[in-house]
């Protein structure tokens, strides 16, 4: 593995601008971002919001680590945080296959925040 092949990605959000949708997962903008999956687990919760959130940050913490390697074309709906068995958050690409990430995710204090490392196979 050259060191060209691993990139990193951060984001960070106000769980406010999720707030708007805590009532309605049948938003637009919504099913735009979320997977299926995801907007079930979100609304799982007293408090979407901040799952949404710490999700949206994930994504974009992808997005950008994807940009640095030159990957391009994945939608949000193509990214899609999922938790195992333990409830460790991890990344499951739907359309790309050739890269490995790990995962930090948290919220609190009003906001979320989410980093990425990509790893290209």
């Amino acid at each position: 593995m050259n060191f060209e092949d691993i990139s990193i990605g951060t984001d960070i959000e106000k769980i406010e601008r999720f707030e708007k949708y805590s009532s309605d997962k049948n938003a637009p903008l919504i099913k735009r971002i979320f997977t299926e999956e995801e907007i079930e687990y979100c609304y799982s919760f007293k408090k979407p919001a901040e799952h949404l959130a710490v999700r949206f940050c994930a994504k974009e913490a992808v997005y950008k680590a994807l940009s640095v390697l030159g990957i391009e074309g994945v939608d949000y709906c193509d990214i899609e945080v999922v938790r195992n068995s333990d409830g460790v958050p991890s990344i499951k690409l739907l359309k790309e296959k050739n890269v490995d990430f790990r995962l930090s995710l948290s919220h609190g204090s009003g906001s979320a925040v989410a980093s990425v490392i990509a790893i290209k196979k």
